[in-house]
Parts: C-alpha cells; structure tokens; sequence
C-alpha cells in the first residue's frame, strides 16, 4: 500500500511538471488568434445559433422557429416521429389507456405504426430478450461495480458484442436484430447496475428482480427498481410519458450525431450504441436534469415562500448575476437551441405530471417550477439587456416527475438513455443504409511551419 501511494505522488508531480511550464496565456493567446470572419462553424452551428445541415432523416423532426426574411421567427414548438406529431402520439395511446413506448420504437424503427398483432408480436419479441446472456450479471456488473450508471452501461453495451455470435454483420436484418435487443436489454442492465452501485456503494441490500411478461417496459423497470416490486398504474403510465418524450429528437442531438458518426465509419452496432452513451451522459445533454434538480433543490431552501412570485424572483435575479449557485449565471431548465413559446415535451409533462403531483404532496414544488418558467424570460431581459423568446425545456420537469416516481438522482441519465435508445438505433439503421460517406468534418490550424531542432540541440 506504501509503495502504491508512494507512486501516485511520483505520478502526481510529474503531471504538474509538465503543465506548471506552460505559459498561462496559452488559451488567451488561442483565442485571438481565433477570427469571425473565417467561415469556422464552431460547434457545427451557424452564426444565428441554428445547427449546420449535413444530411437528410426520415425518422425525427424538430421544430421551434420558422424563417421569414432571413431572421427567425419564434413559433409553438413541434416533435415529430416519423411524421406523426409526439403529441398526438402521447394523446391517442392515453385516451386508449394502454402504453406507448413499445409502439413509439416500432415507429421510430420500421416508420410506420403496427397494427396490433404487429405490436403484441414486437412486444413479445422485447420480453424474450430482455434477460442478459448467461452470467452477464455476475461477470459484468456484480464483479465490477460502478458509483456511475452511465459509465456501467457503456462498459455492457460494449461486453454484449462478445455474446453477439455474428457482432460485425452490417446487413439491415442484423443490425435490426441487435438493435431490437439493445432496446429490450437497457432496462435490465440499467436495473441490475442501480442494484450493484446501492449494494456496494450505499451499503444497501441487494435485489435483482425478473422481468414478467405482458407487463410494458415502463412497469417491469419500476419493478425492477423498488425492491417490493410495487407501483401504480397511474405511475407507470407517467414514466411510459418520459420514456415516449425522450424517445427521439432528431439526428443533430449531440448522442445522435455522436452514433450516427461512428455508424459512418462502418463500425459495430455496440461500438456505436456506447459512444452515444458516453455522449448523453455529459452535463450539457443529458445530465441536464440532475443540474436542474440540483438548482431546484437551492431554490427551495433560499426561497422561503415559494408562492411570493417577488421573493422568488429576487434569488433568480441573483442567479442570472452569478451570485449565488454554481455562479454559472445560468437558469437550467429554461432556453432550448431549437424551441422558443414552448417544448412539447414539457408541456405534456406538466400536463400530466399534476395528478400525480397532489397525491405525492409535491404540487407546491410543482408550481414553484411553473413560477421559475413563467418569471425567467422577464428577468434574463433585465439582467442581460437582451430581449430573448425562451421557454422551459424538458428538463425542467423530467427530474421532477422523476422524484414524485421515488427514482433517485443516479438513474435521471440512465432513463433518458433506456429511451433514446430507440432513437440511436433508427439513426444507425438510416445511416449505415443511406448515409454512403464517412464523416469527416474539418480544424483550421493556428499555427506556423517550424523547424526541426535536434534533440542535443533543445
């Protein structure tokens, strides 16, 4: 132990050798070197903030402003799958009363909505597949246990590929294959992985419980996770919602994008899957959420009526002058790249979150959220001196619907991801199938030929 310690400190000092010689000024003396008028799209995102166009999609569509004389023009905001509006999705399966995902990734899979024979038949497909091959729960996740569920699940996406007897097979019926198992295979590996990091972690005991069939994946994943394996109908029917909403935001999402990339190269389906994953678990994607719930937490306890809109007020007006919080000068939650009145996500999780809201004696915090949307266009106003059309995004309400679900923090990113999935999946079909070139993007370089000097001469 005293000769492991001994060489991390080595280890240490010589890292901060390397960089204690470095001028400082580096970054800054980057940055001037950095112009405007180069047309240099940082970020892939053109000068008005809107992405750059690199190709065509048939699976998801995005809409949250149109362009009339070259400038944009804000508008209620669209999520479309396959064609059909989410929300229409959303209310046609909840006045039948059943669930949705299922159907929303056949959808997004095969663009065209099953019949029921066509739906029962996927779904039983997904039940049978949704164990983890022989020992993959031992080997994979009981003997290395994880603090971080997303890191878990990148690592089993990546172990599945030596179960897979034929992993590299790129044919359209293959990869469907695999993504179908990917799909059934998430909430298992996201359960089982929850249950390890809580029993070597949180010093809790451990429960691994088996998926039933007939149950949607909604339900067996709220069984999967509680260790009494109880829930309600109506909380089901909730986290069906989150899984439906955050199934698919089109190609240009960064762990969209990210799979679509790797699936350019021609690489393996779980190569593809896995670095999608490492993409969302990123705080600007899909950690989103946990910094919302975070700051909300500080709101609550700063705050002390949370009905006083000029109390409330007040300690956003601190946040947005980086007084208090992280000091980022950021209301997470609010603003979208896209959406500008609203982000339909949102709106149908409010919607739908406010029953369930009284029952868990959550309503309060429900309508301090609702007063922190309403308030923060206003006061980003003041504060910036920039008018700015912004609305609530998803992730304003997705945490909070998580907790009145009693799911802890760690698995926000985990939910999201065990519905992207579906997403990810009909990207990699779509571009291995018509994309046709490998992705390639180009760096302007900043710096100046330079001549070789010999070793014995530096």
């Amino acid at each position: 132990m005293a000769e492991n310690t001994a060489y991390l400190e080595r280890e240490k000092e010589y890292i901060h050798s390397l960089f204690s010689g470095i001028n400082q000024n580096a970054t800054a003396a980057l940055s001037k070197m950095i112009r405007d008028d180069v047309d240099v799209k940082r970020g892939l995102r053109n000068a008005d903030g809107t992405g750059v166009m690199i190709g065509y999609t048939q699976i998801g569509n995005v809409i949250g402003y149109s362009i009339l004389d070259g400038e944009r023009v804000p508008m209620e905001g669209h999520l479309s799958y396959a064609g059909y509006d989410v929300i229409d999705l959303i209310e046609g399966y909840r006045k039948e009363n059943r669930f949705g995902f299922e159907e929303v990734a056949y959808l997004l899979l095969l663009s065209r909505l099953p019949d029921a024979a066509e739906l029962e038949r996927f779904q039983n497909f997904l039940y049978d597949n949704m164990p983890l091959p022989a020992n993959f729960t031992e080997d994979m996740i009981l003997k290395h246990p994880s603090r971080d569920i997303m890191n878990q699940l990148g690592r089993a996406v990546l172990a599945l590929y030596s179960s897979d007897p034929n992993p590299d097979d790129t044919s359209l019926e293959n990869m469907v294959r695999q993504c179908f198992q990917l799909i059934a295979r998430f909430p298992t590996i996201i359960a089982h992985s929850y249950a390890v990091k809580r029993h070597y972690f949180d010093e809790k005991s451990l429960y691994l419980h088996r998926p039933v069939k007939g149950l949607s994946i909604a339900e067996n994943f709220l069984r999967a996770i509680r260790p009494n394996q109880k829930y309600t109908d109506e909380e089901a029917k909730l986290l069906d919602l989150c899984l439906v909403a955050h199934a698919e935001h089109g190609g240009g999402n960064n762990s969209t994008f990210t799979c679509r990339v790797l699936s350019s190269t021609g690489t393996d389906t779980y190569s593809a899957i896995s670095a999608a994953v490492g993409s969302l678990k990123g705080p600007k994607h899909g950690g989103a959420n946990r910094q919302v719930m975070r700051q909300f937490g500080e709101i609550k306890e700063a705050v002390k009526d949370w009905k006083d809109d000029d109390e409330v007020a007040a300690y956003l007006r601190r946040i947005l002058h980086k007084e208090v919080g992280d000091h980022s000068g950021l209301i997470y939650g609010m603003g979208h790249a896209i959406y500008t009145y609203s982000d339909p996500r949102a709106v149908m999780l409010k919607k739908y979150a406010r029953s369930l809201a009284e029952k868990t004696d959550m309503l309060d915090e429900l309508e301090l959220m609702e007063s922190i949307e309403r308030l923060s266009p206003a006061l980003f106003a003041e504060v910036t001196g920039k008018e700015k059309i912004m609305c609530a995004n998803v992730d304003m309400y997705s945490g909070l619907v998580y907790k009145m679900l009693g799911i802890p923090e760690e698995l926000f990113t985990p939910l999201f991801a065990l519905a992207r999935i579906t997403g990810w999946c009909a990207h990699r079909l779509e571009e291995v199938l018509t994309g046709g070139r490998i992705m390639r993007p180009a760096y302007k370089a900043l710096f100046k030929h330079k001549e070789y000097i010999p070793l014995e001469a530096r």
